[in-house]
């Protein structure tokens, strides 16, 4: 059972990434889906979320609009599109199984996400 992340880097403000998740071990398809970050100082936050079937999604107040989360069920994979990366969205970003905490039974290493300030 394994969650692996990757995708993350130093861009600077504005810039853009997109992180992947790849899921192995376990029945993807079946599972909600999450990203939650962790930045030194701060209280971990729910980004995104995203119900199996990829039909409906979740984002938090500080990166709605500039993030998009989707998954690709045949491949195993969650995806996290960053748009107009801001300072503070500099984290360890995690994926995880369930919605926001529920049904989280599985989380991977994470990737680290820097913006240049």
């Amino acid at each position: 059972v394994q969650l692996v992340e990757s995708g993350g880097g130093l861009v600077q403000p504005g810039g853009s990434l997109r992180l992947s998740c790849a899921a192995s071990g376990f029945t993807f398809g079946n599972y909600h889906m999450s990203w939650l970050r962790r930045a030194p100082g701060k209280a971990p936050e729910w980004v995104s979320a995203i119900y199996s079937g990829g039909d409906a999604t979740y984002y938090g107040d500080s990166v709605r609009g500039r993030f998009t989360i989707s998954r690709d069920n045949a491949k195993k994979m969650l995806y996290l599109q960053m748009n107009n990366l801001r300072p503070e969205d500099a984290a360890v970003y995690i994926c995880t199984t369930g919605w926001l905490g529920t049904g989280l039974d599985r989380t991977g290493q994470g990737t680290q996400v820097t913006v240049l300030s």
